[in-house]
């Protein structure tokens, strides 16, 4: 069952990140030629962050239905429009080939996958922390987070591999097309596995004692469960700012920032996928020992620390960047602290809604705007991704302090 789930969540990940790898042919393809590159680079990030934008709406109302329904359909549903909004990007004819039509459907087709995206990362969380005992949660999460660090690796990899085997002609050609037709392909296959799988123990025990809410579940949580949702948004800012800046922005970092080639930066890339699977395990095992106050003010701390190795890059041997990039991945371990948190806030009538919620709205500003921002902040100064994980590691060790201090509001953890 976890394997599924994260095998499942590991490619619909990839269906969503693969993107900004191909930011910079993206850039080239989908707009007027002539533009400046920064601009152009920009504008394709924006791209990028609509998918963000749009995931509270999939998100709701996916986990709307979830919450009503049962996690497993909701779960098969949303793996399957993202298999199909990515096989539509790998299609998608370019700006010269159809003009100003090229960057309009790209936008929509990544609308999509945000909306696919929104339902997807919380009802894996839900669906295996309803599987296994509360004392186990953390792991069993840490193992989906592993999976879509998984997603990242492949999609990065992938990435690198093309870059390696096709000279920058063919990829503008025909090589960029293929990730996305590949994703699309084995996010079918990926349907079909999800529906071998068990409606989850809680919610049908929930639906025998009929203890599901006869209103709008959404609107019990924001009545009744702000605090959840503000923690909640809090774990999902550290999330999503460990995401973007240890894994996804990398390439855009050590091509901008340190002008490292393609191949270079998409191998330190895939390093750091890795290393973050790794420390996403470690982290679970830990948080299942320690709890959430003492985990968050360790995590807080290694984060830290993977902000001080970006900064050694700056100031090191190159040979040292993969190194390097492998300690920073690791260093995302806080990750696997994120969904048993959120998860523990809220019950379960109407948890899928809680979660969803609070994970993307959030996410959409934070994951959405963060490589727009970093991607502007590089022309200004080169180590403004240093000072933004910065500031998320004492955003963490604040947070641990808190739990250490109110461990009740923790309280669903172990229904």
């Amino acid at each position: 069952m976890l394997g599924i789930a994260a095998a499942g969540g590991a490619l619909e990940f990839y269906d969503f990140v693969i993107f900004v790898f191909f930011a910079d042919i993206i850039s080239v393809l989908f707009f007027p030629p002539g533009l400046p590159r920064w601009l152009a680079t920009v504008q394709t990030f924006g791209i990028f962050a609509a998918g963000y934008i749009f995931r509270p709406l999939g998100g709701i109302v996916l986990a709307h239905f979830g919450d009503v329904f049962g996690r497993k359909r909701v779960f098969a549903f949303s793996i399957l429009l993202m298999a199909a909004s990515t096989l539509g990007v790998g299609l998608l004819p370019s700006y010269g080939m159809i003009g100003p039509v090229a960057p309009v459907l790209l936008v929509l087709l990544r609308i999509t996958q945000g909306i696919a995206i929104g339902g997807e990362v919380p009802g894996a969380w839900i669906f295996v922390a309803e599987h296994v005992p509360h004392n186990r949660r953390a792991v069993a999460c840490a193992l989906v987070c592993a999976g879509l660090s998984v997603g990242v690796f492949i999609g990065a990899g992938l990435s690198g591999l093309l870059s390696l085997v096709l000279s920058p002609a063919s990829m503008l050609e025909f090589g960029w097309r293929f990730p996305f037709l590949l994703g699309g392909l084995f996010g079918l296959v990926a349907v079909r596995l999800r529906r071998m799988l068990h409606e989850t123990p809680i919610f049908i025990a929930l639906r025998a004692r009929r203890g599901l809410v006869p209103e709008l579940p959404i609107g019990v949580v924001i009545r009744t469960h702000l605090r959840g949702v503000a923690i909640s948004a809090i774990c999902t800012w550290i999330l999503s700012g460990s995401v973007v800046i240890l894994t996804l922005m990398v390439p855009t970092i050590l091509q901008g920032a340190h002008h490292f080639e393609r191949s270079t930066a998409m191998i330190s890339t895939t390093v750091s996928s890795i290393f973050l699977g790794v420390g996403v395990i470690v982290g679970g095992l830990v948080y299942d020992r320690v709890g959430a106050g003492w985990f968050f003010l360790l995590g807080g701390g290694l984060l830290a620390v993977g902000g001080c190795a970006f900064f050694s890059i700056a100031v090191v041997e190159p040979s040292y960047v993969y190194a390097l990039s492998a300690l920073i991945g690791f260093c995302g371990a806080i990750i696997a602290g994120v969904p048993v948190a959120m998860v523990s806030c809220f019950p379960p009538a109407v948890r899928f809604s809680g979660v969803s919620f609070s994970y993307n709205v959030t996410y959409a500003v934070a994951g959405g705007m963060t490589p727009v921002m970093i991607a502007m902040l590089l022309n200004l100064h080169p180590q403004s991704h240093v000072f933004y994980l910065l500031a998320i590691s004492v955003l963490a060790v604040c947070l641990g302090l808190y739990f250490l201090a109110k461990p009740d509001v923790l309280q669903h953890g172990a229904d």
